[in-house]
C-alpha cells in the first residue's frame, strides 16, 4: 500500500533519512472539477504532484499551483517538454482532451499507460466503430461524412447524428426522417463551426457520423485496466429512457439492477472492446446499450468518469479504516499499487447530473436546504454561477450541478435523487441579446 501522509509536508523521516516521495504527473483542464480533486487527493497521499493544464500562458501562476502550461491540441510537442520534467512514478489524465498528451508523454518516459493510438481511437467515434466492427462486436450501420459534404448515403432511419470528437452527448441528435436529418445536420454544423470548437483544431471535428439508432437500456461501466485486464469498479444503471431527440444523461445508480446474465455480458463486451481499441493500463469509462440482440458498445473513454460524478463512488481497500475515493484509487493504481481487492464501500449510491431545462441567464436557485434534507441525500452541489449564460444540450456541455445519494438499495437511491431534484427551483431568465442592424 502507498503510505498515507495527511499533511502537505509529505513523508516523514526515519532514523534521520527522509523517505523518497512518489511523484506523479497530472494532466487536466484548469476549469475541470476533477483536476482540483485529484490535486487535493495527491497532496493528502503525500505524493508530489506536477500539474500540466491548459491555463492561460499570459497569466503567471494564476491558481498558485505552479502548473505547467500546455496545449492539448499540440500533444507531440508538449509531450517532449513534459518528458523533460521527469522522472515520474505515474501519470493520470482527467477529461478526454488531455488523454492523448498523457499517452505520448507516458510513451516517452516508459510509464505503463494506454498507447497514443488507442487513445486516439477512443476520442474518434469513427475509429472506435471500425475497431469494434473488426473485433466482431455488435455495431450499428454507420457512415462518416465531412461537415460540409453535400451528398451522402441514405440514412438508416431512425438514425443518430454524432460529432466524431465531442463527448457527454454534446451534438448528438436523433432523426427519424429526412427533414429531421437536415435540421440536425444544420445544428451540428453550427456547433462544430463555433469558436470554442474550432480553436481545438482537431481533425475529427470536421466530420459527422451517422448511425442507426440502437434501442434498449443504457448502462455505464467504470473500470481500471492493468496490463490489459479489466477490473470492474462499478456498473451504473441509467434509469431514464434515452431515446432522443437529444441524449442528456441525468441519473446514474450503482449497483446495476440488471440480471446476472446481462451484467456478465456487459463486462465481457467491455473487455473485448478495450482490447479492440488497444487500451492497456489506466482508468476506463465505458457506455453501452443492451437489448434482445445483445450488448452494443456506444463508446469507451481512456479516463475516469467526468465532472463531480466520481463522488458517487467510494471503495474499501484491505486493511483500510476509511473508504477511499475513485480519485485516490486511480492515483494508487497509477503509482503501481495493486488495487484489485478494492470493493464498493456502500450498498448502493448514485448521482444526478442536474439538467439545464432551458437556455437563458442563471439567476439562482431555491430549495437547496430542502433538497439536502431528503433521506439518503449526501450532498447537493450547484455549480452554475449567477449571471452565467446557460445552454442546454445538444449545443451545451454543462449541467446546473450534481446531487449525490447513498442508501441500502438502488431503488432507494434513485427515489432520493428524484425527490431531491423535485425540491429545487431554478431561476433562469430569458437571454435577451442585442443584435445590431446590418
Amino acid at each position: 500500500m502507498i503510505p498515507f501522509y495527511p499533511h502537505a509536508a509529505g513523508p516523514p523521516s526515519y532514523n534521520g533519512i527522509r523517505a523518497v516521495r512518489k511523484r506523479i504527473l497530472l494532466l487536466g483542464s484548469i476549469t475541470g472539477y476533477q483536476t482540483r480533486v485529484f490535486a487535493r487527493t495527491a497532496r493528502e497521499l503525500g505524493v508530489e504532484l506536477v500539474l500540466a493544464t491548459d491555463q492561460c500562458r499570459k497569466m503567471e501562476n494564476p491558481w498558485g499551483d505552479n502548473a505547467i502550461t500546455v496545449r492539448f491540441q499540440h500533444s507531440a510537442a508538449y509531450a517532449r517538454r513534459l518528458a523533460l520534467e521527469g522522472p515520474f512514478d505515474g501519470i493520470v489524465a482527467v477529461g478526454d482532451h488531455p488523454t492523448l498528451l498523457a499517452a505520448m508523454t507516458a510513451q516517452r518516459l516508459g510509464l505503463p499507460y494506454h498507447s497514443p493510438a488507442s487513445v486516439e481511437a477512443c476520442r474518434n467515434k469513427y475509429l472506435a466503430r471500425r475497431a469494434f466492427q473488426r473485433s466482431g462486436l455488435n455495431v450499428p450501420s454507420y457512415f462518416r461524412m465531412r461537415l460540409r459534404q453535400t451528398a451522402w448515403p441514405p440514412p438508416p432511419f431512425p438514425c443518430v447524428l454524432k460529432p466524431l470528437g465531442l463527448s457527454g452527448s454534446r451534438g448528438v441528435i436523433r432523426a427519424d426522417n429526412e427533414s429531421e436529418f437536415s435540421a440536425a445536420l444544420a445544428r451540428i454544423r453550427a456547433l462544430l463551426e463555433s469558436v470554442d470548437i474550432r480553436r481545438l483544431k482537431e481533425e475529427q471535428n470536421q466530420y459527422v457520423q451517422v448511425e442507426s439508432f440502437i434501442e434498449g437500456r443504457e448502462f455505464a461501466l467504470e473500470g481500471i485496466l492493468t496490463a490489459g485486464r479489466l477490473q470492474t469498479l462499478a456498473l451504473f444503471d441509467k434509469p431514464d429512457p434515452l431515446d432522443g431527440p437529444y441524449f442528456e444523461e441525468s441519473i446514474y445508480v450503482t449497483p446495476s439492477r440488471a440480471d446476472a446474465a446481462a451484467q456478465s455480458g456487459i463486462v465481457e463486451t467491455v473487455q473485448r472492446a478495450v482490447q479492440a481499441l488497444g487500451l492497456t493500463h489506466g482508468p476506463v469509462h465505458a457506455e453501452m446499450r443492451c437489448n434482445s440482440r445483445g450488448v452494443w458498445m456506444l463508446e469507451a473513454a481512456a479516463r475516469p468518469i467526468g465532472g463531480l460524478c466520481a463522488r458517487a463512488l467510494r471503495f474499501r481497500l484491505p486493511g483500510g479504516a476509511c473508504p477511499v475515493s475513485l480519485e485516490e484509487l486511480v492515483l494508487r493504481h497509477a503509482l503501481g499499487e495493486d488495487v484489485a481487492a478494492a470493493q464498493p464501500a456502500d450498498p448502493a449510491s448514485g448521482v444526478m447530473m442536474i439538467p439545464i431545462p432551458k437556455g437563458g441567464i442563471y439567476h439562482g436557485v431555491s430549495g437547496v436546504a430542502e433538497s439536502r434534507s431528503v433521506r439518503g441525500i449526501e450532498d447537493v452541489v450547484v455549480t452554475a454561477k449567477e449571471g452565467q449564460r446557460l445552454t442546454p444540450l445538444p449545443e451545451g456541455s454543462s449541467y446546473l450541478g450534481f446531487i449525490f445519494a447513498r442508501g441500502e438499495s438502488p431503488e432507494v437511491v434513485e427515489e432520493a435523487l428524484r425527490a431531491a431534484h423535485a425540491r429545487l427551483r431554478f431561476d433562469i431568465a430569458t437571454d435577451l441579446r442585442v443584435f445590431r442592424g446590418v
